[in-house]
């Protein structure tokens, strides 16, 4: 299938027409992020399901944070082994609270900038474009400095896969070993998309140096009602 892009926008393919979408909630495209790292223990695995799904867009991209980590040189490695930072809530998190229930932040938590895994023992960047703000122990233009040194190795397009969605597929991924982004294309298309998503609490990332992560603000994954 191919589109064509016209003054107005992506034309629809032959065969498809376009229909009036009905009204939904303003779309937020959040870019490459690790799911709820603002808290000490993110979700250790996400499993998504398409419901509603448009006949182009809306596709997820997956980036694997071993292989970002395995790609830095060796010295690189032993100075991020040791390092923390910390992630804060992002303004696309701080939304306003639904309904009976407590409003959503703020939450803040110092991890460690390279995580190993809890069950391979693998290493991977832990670089959270949205919510990481600053390195703990380095002057703000080191850190900002290399904050977007490893943001772009964790996006890098050999590391990254992507999933094209249909009714009913289900994505299952490791939230301690992944960033992803999507849908990656939400201002060239308006039709409705609606998943599902179930989340897996997870447990306190730990460093390579036994570190293991801390909440700074708010409370654990698992008790924000």
């Amino acid at each position: 299938m191919s589109l064509a892009c016209s003054a107005s926008g992506w034309a629809l393919p032959n065969g498809y027409t376009r229909t009036r979408a009905r009204r939904l909630p303003p779309r937020d495209y959040k870019g490459w992020h690790i799911d709820i790292t603002f808290v000490a223990n993110p979700n250790r695995y996400s499993i998504l399901r398409g419901v509603e799904i448009p006949p182009y867009g809306g596709d997820t991209l997956w980036s694997n944070l071993e292989c970002a980590y395995d790609g830095l040189s060796p010295t690189i490695k032993a100075l991020v082994d040791g390092l923390q930072a910390v992630h804060r809530t992002s303004s696309y998190d701080s939304g306003e609270p639904r309904p009976g229930r407590k409003a959503a932040g703020p939450f803040a938590a110092l991890h460690p900038l390279v995580r190993v895994h809890p069950r391979t023992g693998r290493k991977s960047l832990f670089v959270n474009p949205g919510t990481t703000s600053h390195i703990v122990g380095l002057r703000e233009r080191e850190s900002q400095a290399l904050l977007d040194m490893l943001a772009d190795e964790v996006t890098r397009p050999e590391y990254a896969v992507r999933f094209r969605w249909t009714p009913n597929a289900i994505a299952v991924w490791d939230n301690q070993a992944t960033a992803h982004a999507g849908p990656i294309d939400y201002a060239h298309f308006d039709l409705p998309r609606v998943v599902r998503r179930i989340t897996v609490a997870g447990e306190l990332p730990q460093g390579p140096d036994g570190f293991r992560s801390r909440p700074l603000e708010g409370e654990l994954f698992g008790v924000l009602g």
